[in-house]
């Protein structure tokens, strides 16, 4: 259960980015409404990464929760704001998911 958590904690991490990423274009209601929910996804991202490290080691826990977090948003960004998707940057992001996949494996 507590790698679902992780995971879980890993997807909230990549919320609140994108939110501030379209809280920055948005006014007014909106705006806060973002932001709002860059702050839930903050505290429900925390709360996951503190119920998966009752089991999971921190440094493991730490790099899967960040791993996932920077490479969602990553591709997110890529798919969603039209940023550069060269080789280079797609090859690094398969390196940062070898590395949670690694960590996975070798828990």
């Amino acid at each position: 259960m507590s790698w679902l958590y992780l995971i879980i904690a890993g997807l909230f991490e990549l919320g609140w980015p994108l939110s501030f990423k379209i809280a920055a274009k948005a006014s007014g209601l909106a705006w806060w409404l973002w932001i709002a929910c860059a702050i839930a996804s903050m505290e429900l991202s925390a709360l996951f990464l503190y119920l998966a490290q009752k089991t999971i080691p921190i440094g493991t826990a730490y790099l899967v929760w960040t791993g996932i977090g920077g490479v969602g948003t990553a591709v997110a960004g890529i798919l969603l704001f039209h940023e550069p998707a060269t080789a280079a940057r797609l090859a690094c992001l398969a390196m940062v998911l070898a590395g949670i996949a690694g960590l996975w494996i070798f828990k």
